[in-house]
């Protein structure tokens, strides 16, 4: 094995254990809490379902909790950006947040573990500068991939709920035309829209719970937008503050606003498909164009190979 990657994995191995001791020792109060809460806590076993799932959930965070706490931020972070992310990635239980910190340590460790691991078990030679940088890099990478994956899970969820709005809109006209209340025609709405967008049913649903509960309608919507962060829903959040606000017809403002997000939608699906040749433009050079010259240039490059240039080095 390679002195250089034995003092690389010394020093990793000394780094990762300060860190994970570091750790514990930060925990070192959540062992009696828990067991603690162990002989307070005398409910029945849960059953599956709802409650089991929120068993495993819990196992999950005491497991992982050690090691996403090397990755979270120390104070503030509940009120940032990110925890809006969670949200708009519909990741809404609690222990999402530990899974997630924890998986950026894991990664941020274990990768130049592997990296370590594999170059003594192959013998690969590198230079000390060129090793540390390949750590660097893959520590890096383990870090922010998480980061990569929930923004890459935000947008796959916004898409699906710009895509399914104004098929909402039209189901709320139809149950407001016919008589229901702005409440139940969203209601409604949420239990009809599931076939086309489960993730704009699930919003439409927890409005409609925080109304039951006793919030105010506008908080309830602004809520919605801050969930979905969707501009569309945004402005259909605002069509329908003032329309309570100032009382006017909710059926025209909603029959307005449905029109307008159905252009949206058809102008966004018209830039992608004005954007295909251009993203068709680099495989045709690089990879059809050669191809269709091989096959069609390649018989006559053959024949002249075999008749013509004997021909010329005969005279």
């Amino acid at each position: 094995m390679n002195t250089q990657w034995i003092l690389l994995g010394l020093v990793f191995l000394a780094v990762a254990g300060f860190t994970l001791g570091l750790a514990q020792w930060l925990n070192r109060d959540e062992v009696v809490k828990r067991r603690l809460g162990e002989i307070t806590d005398h409910r029945p076993p849960d059953g599956p379902g709802l409650e089991g799932n929120a068993e495993w959930h819990a196992k999950v965070v005491k497991v992982v909790g050690p090691m996403a706490r090397l990755s979270t931020p120390k104070e503030g972070w509940e009120g940032s950006s990110l925890r809006v992310r969670f949200m708009q990635a519909g990741l809404r239980e609690s222990s999402w947040p530990a899974l997630f910190f924890a998986t950026k340590t894991v990664l941020a460790l274990g990768l130049p573990g592997l990296l370590i691991l594999y170059a003594g078990l192959r013998n690969v030679t590198l230079e000390l500068n060129t090793g540390l940088m390949l750590l660097l890099l893959l520590v890096a990478f383990g870090y922010y991939l998480p980061n990569v994956v929930l923004s890459r899970m935000v947008a796959q969820r916004r898409e699906s709920l710009q895509n399914a709005l104004p098929d909402a809109l039209d189901l709320m006209i139809v149950c407001v035309e016919a008589g229901l209340g702005l409440d139940a025609a969203m209601n409604r709405a949420a239990s009809e829209i599931g076939m086309r967008s489960e993730a704009l049913s699930d919003e439409l649903n927890l409005l409609a719970l925080e109304l039951r509960m006793g919030v105010k309608r506008e908080l309830a919507l602004r809520n919605l937008a801050l969930r979905s962060g969707v501009d569309d829903i945004s402005s259909f959040v605002a069509m329908l503050v003032q329309a309570d606000r100032f009382g006017t017809n909710v059926a025209e403002a909603l029959r307005i606003q449905a029109e307008t997000m159905r252009t949206h939608r058809r102008l966004r699906a018209e830039e992608r498909a004005a954007k295909i040749p251009l993203k068709l433009l680099f495989p045709l050079i690089f990879f059809i164009f050669p191809s269709l010259m091989v096959v069609l240039m390649g018989p006559a490059m053959i024949s002249i190979y075999r008749v013509l240039l004997p021909t010329m080095g005969g005279r």
